[in-house]
């Protein structure tokens, strides 16, 4: 699992990460404006690090902050409407102590899973560009090499999905699957190591359309636990 200065050094290490120029001058511009909503609250406004029990048997990976979501409180997935989603969801499957994410010091805590994204900071439109991605992949290594019990990874959406088999294909030293991304994928890496699933993103477009239910993800999560018995 890793020790906990060694955690501690990769936390800080993203949270003070600049490499990448147009998205710091995005995530400085939206926590200097903010939403009128939120207009009284003081924006974390940096990249956000992972969260979640360092002894996971499950590491779940998203596309990146959201701007006025983990951009606003420095937590990923807290504060918006996929948040929302995600969380009551892993709630209804075991994995979180509660159904909502608002803040840090909140209250929540997982429960044999970690919650982290491909890209640390905002991106304008939710679209980082492949160098930003590259820049930020080391970052994602780091935490599934920590995540040493890991059984299955889970990407949420298309970009999550390609850089967790970039990510895991490399540091279990295997060569990267070539399986399409779709709601319910599975790519395995190799006898005796993780499986890497795909779910659609939890994103409103996706949920109030439903072309993802609470039930499709509730679902898929215990079809990933099952696999574990």
């Amino acid at each position: 699992m890793g020790d906990g200065s060694a955690w501690n050094q990769l936390r800080e290490e993203v949270v003070a990460c600049r490499a990448c120029p147009r998205l710091v001058a995005y995530r400085e511009r939206v926590a200097h404006d903010r939403k009128r909503e939120f207009r009284d609250q003081e924006y974390w406004g940096r990249p956000v690090p992972g969260f979640g029990d360092p002894n996971a048997r499950l590491v779940v990976v998203g596309l990146a902050p959201a701007a006025h979501g983990s951009n606003r409180t420095g937590r990923v997935f807290t504060g918006d409407r996929s948040a929302a989603f995600l969380v009551g969801g892993l709630h209804d499957a075991g994995f979180a102590n509660q159904p909502t994410s608002l803040q840090r010091g909140d209250g929540l805590r997982y429960t044999d899973l970690y919650l982290t994204a491909a890209v640390r900071c905002v991106p304008p439109d939710n679209h980082p560009k492949p160098e930003e991605k590259a820049h930020c992949r080391p970052f994602l290594e780091r935490e599934f090499v920590l995540l040493s019990r890991t059984r299955s990874y889970l990407a949420l959406g298309g970009f999550a999905w390609e850089s967790t088999l970039d990510a895991a294909a490399r540091v279990h030293n295997v060569a990267r699957p070539r399986v399409a991304f779709e709601h319910g994928a599975c790519a395995s890496l190799g006898p005796g190591k993780p499986l890497v699933w795909g779910s659609y993103h939890p994103s409103p477009q996706n949920t109030n359309t439903g072309k993802l239910t609470r039930p499709m993800f509730v679902g898929l999560l215990e079809q990933i636990r099952a696999g574990w018995e």
